[in-house]
């Protein structure tokens, strides 16, 4: 399930753009399948799925794989891996309890400290991988297991902790009702802040995608009929606003939550529209093309890997402070999790392809079957077994609407 375009030779200037309804399967078939994912988890749950404490256990539960997902799309976009993110994430934990709780540093100062060192762990593999050669999976590989060492060696077999009353709240806490409640009939009360909250997201939406269609227009592209614009734009509102209702009904909007939509707003600016995001889409589409046109490909690559390190820094914050300790198994298996969401949300396992919305949503995707399975009780096994065969379909859909575009 690839995010390329489907090639399509723009109008001529000055001719009427073609108007038809247009779909590509390699688009929106993530958002089919997590809309199957969720509905067939919320029949077997009984209405559980979709209560309102859940949807805010989901999102606090899997805010770091989330973050990871946002830097991991970008590292295999230019055609790369990262295998240490969870050692990163456990050794960036550990240095700020050390920080923190040990040595008394202000948690400002603390978190400063953190993301700069997970900038220099991001340096140093981006050093060896840009400048040196050494393939990425051998560079994260080593770094998997000297992370994992150097956290080991920091911790001991002991936790850290207690994290600031900030940390923890950043992790776990939510925002206050500066407005109070808002009645809504037979949902009960909700937080107005967090219903204003979710009506600016759906503004920004709309705004968003009508300036995004004009400017179709203005270049004399395709563009979907008025009316099935209109659908997808009220379906991605409507979808925001269920969730932030039951939010609102709950505690209102974690802080996490926020955090995680200033990063995917961020980051899906810079993989859009800046000139850094169309070097790491061309770096990872074509190298010897890039390198012909005079893209900096080894800088690119560096910064990359920089990159993936401060958010790799940034989530072992957050789950250090949800667990409120720095323990030495922080982060196992969480560059998995990463990666397979990435792929399932859309990236192209050659590179060159893949979408940070679509990481986040291959990211809930496993979030949500994570948690649907545990609440009907399936065993850790069961939940395994069903993670793989979604990556393998995830994957194989991929190759298989390539095949069918290129026949």
């Amino acid at each position: 399930m690839t995010a390329t375009d489907t090639a399509r030779p723009a109008a001529p200037p000055g001719a009427a753009p073609a108007r038809r309804i247009s779909i590509n399967p390699r688009q929106s078939g993530i958002y089919v399948a997590f809309a199957l994912i969720v509905v067939l988890f919320e029949v077997l749950t009984g209405g559980a799925l979709l209560e309102p404490q859940n949807i805010s256990n989901i999102i606090v539960q899997n805010s770091y794989v989330l973050i990871l997902a946002v830097g991991m799309i970008l590292v295999i976009i230019s055609g790369h891996i990262d295998l240490s993110a969870g050692s990163v994430v456990a050794m960036t934990g550990a240095v700020s309890a050390v920080l923190m709780v040990n040595l008394h540093v202000p948690w400002p100062i603390a978190v400063l400290i953190t993301l700069v060192t997970g900038a220099l762990i991001g340096a140093w593999q981006g050093y060896w991988v840009a400048y040196f050669g050494i393939p990425a999976f051998i560079v994260t590989l080593a770094g998997m297991l000297a992370f994992r060492a150097l956290t080991l060696t920091v911790l001991g077999n002991q936790g850290i902790g207690p994290f600031p009353d900030a940390i923890r709240t950043l992790s776990n806490g939510f925002t206050d009702g500066y407005l109070g409640n808002i009645g809504l009939g037979p949902l009960g009360g909700a937080d107005l802040l967090s219903l204003l909250a979710g009506v600016v997201a759906v503004a920004a939406i709309a705004v968003t995608q009508q300036r995004k269609r004009s400017a179709r227009l203005g270049y004399g592209q395709e563009v979907d009929p008025y009316p099935v614009f209109v659908a997808k734009v009220a379906g991605a509102a409507i979808l925001v606003l269920a969730v932030v209702v039951q939010l609102a009904r709950f505690k209102n909007l974690p802080w996490v939550l926020i955090l995680l939509a200033v990063l995917v707003v961020g980051y899906s600016l810079v993989a859009g529209r800046s000139v850094f995001g169309r070097h790491v889409y061309a770096v990872g589409g074509n190298l010897q093309a890039a390198t012909l046109s005079g893209i900096k490909v080894k800088s690119v690559t560096f910064w990359i890997f920089v990159n993936m390190g401060v958010l790799a820094a940034l989530a072992g914050i957050i789950f250090a402070g949800r667990l409120n300790q720095a323990g030495p198994t922080a982060g196992v298996n969480f560059e998995l999790d990463a990666i397979a969401a990435a792929f399932i949300g859309g990236a192209a396992v050659q590179g060159g392809v893949g979408k940070v919305v679509g990481a986040i949503t291959g990211g809930l995707i496993m979030a949500v079957i994570n948690n649907g399975m545990s609440l009907i009780g399936a065993p850790s096994e069961r939940v395994m077994l069903v993670k793989g065969i979604v990556l393998l379909a995830a994957v194989a859909y991929d190759i298989w609407t390539k095949r069918r575009g290129t026949a």
